[in-house]
């Protein structure tokens, strides 16, 4: 059964981290739900010469109708604690920084503050620019398809290009795409670093509130850590490796284990493993099984269900 009145709304809000007193009506998220669906729909069926063009309307329009999303979204957690993992992975500057789907831009105005050349980017105007206030001046904005984005920029430029939790977004289609054209505009040292949701212990998007199995919404795909390295192997990248996740970090420091120099080496092994449980939750048919054997592993430390990936050129 489907979630009605007090608890779907509590779900929503916590899904979209809204504060409890926002106004949210039932009526709302099932308008969200409806609307999203048929988005979906359309972004899977659209094929590759039109799919910008469809991609930019369904995010327009998305942002256009449910304007709570960007108005009522509240973050608590202070920029140089959330991105902390971000920063360690990323190094010190002076580096230049492309992000891919920036959104309300909080990640990417943050690396700017830090001393970070950067550029951020977007499908739909509904998101970004607008979102900033004093934005800095080592801070540029544009627009793109999110997929060749060796189109909209330079070859072998950028030290860095970064996308927090837009993987999940792309058309399958496209994810090779994709990562080829973020090489493309690496320079010959330059990293990809990346998160998205695990496919196991989803979904992440809107159907999540709806306790779907499988995503319904504007996740047009989530993925395993196999799925993806497996994709950036074909896309050209050399090494691999997985940002190991706070809590397993906190654990290594308890017990004494110094991690200092040893990132690389510490997220092959990470990542490996990622591998193994995955073989071993892949055995299980039902999602909503998978999915509470994921989330008891993520306790024990051995399984992570934000995938954080490094793909070095």
């Amino acid at each position: 059964m489907e979630p009605r009145g007090i608890e779907l709304i509590n779900r929503y809000k916590r899904n979209y981290g809204i504060p409890a007193q926002a106004e949210i009506t039932e009526e709302m998220i099932l308008a969200h739900w409806k609307l999203e669906k048929k988005l979906t729909k359309e972004l899977l069926e659209s094929q590759s010469e039109n799919r910008w063009e469809v991609f930019e309307k369904a995010y327009t329009t998305l942002y256009t109708k449910l304007q709570w999303l960007n108005l009522l979204s509240e973050e608590t957690t202070p920029p140089e604690k959330k991105y902390a993992n971000w920063l360690e992975a990323i190094g010190s500057p002076p580096q230049k920084i492309y992000e891919v789907g920036s959104g309300q831009g909080k990640m990417i105005a943050y690396l700017a503050k830090c001393g970070f050349e950067c550029k951020a980017t977007e499908i739909t105007k509904e998101r970004g620019q607008k979102h900033i206030i004093d934005s800095p001046e080592n801070l540029s904005w544009g627009n793109s398809d999110g997929v060749h984005l060796d189109q909209f920029e330079p070859n072998e430029f950028y030290d860095l290009v970064v996308s927090n939790q837009v993987i999940e977004h792309l058309h399958p289609d496209d994810l090779i795409v994709h990562f080829q054209s973020a090489y493309n505009i690496l320079n010959q040292k330059g990293r990809y670093i990346f998160t998205t949701p695990h496919s196991y212990t989803g979904p992440h998007d809107i159907s999540l509130v709806f306790k779907s199995d499988y995503p319904q919404g504007m996740h047009l795909k989530e993925y395993t850590c196999k799925e993806l390295y497996d994709a950036l192997k074909i896309a050209g990248y050399k090494d691999i490796y997985f940002i190991v996740p706070a809590s397993v970090k906190k654990l290594l420091s308890n017990l004494g284990i110094k991690k200092e120099g040893q990132l690389k080496q510490l997220g092959i092994f990470y990542l490996n493993m990622m591998f193994i449980v995955e073989k071993f939750l892949s055995l299980i048919p039902s999602q909503k099984i998978r999915r509470v054997f994921g989330k008891s592993l993520k306790k024990l430390y051995l399984f992570a269900d934000n995938i954080f990936l490094i793909a070095q050129k």
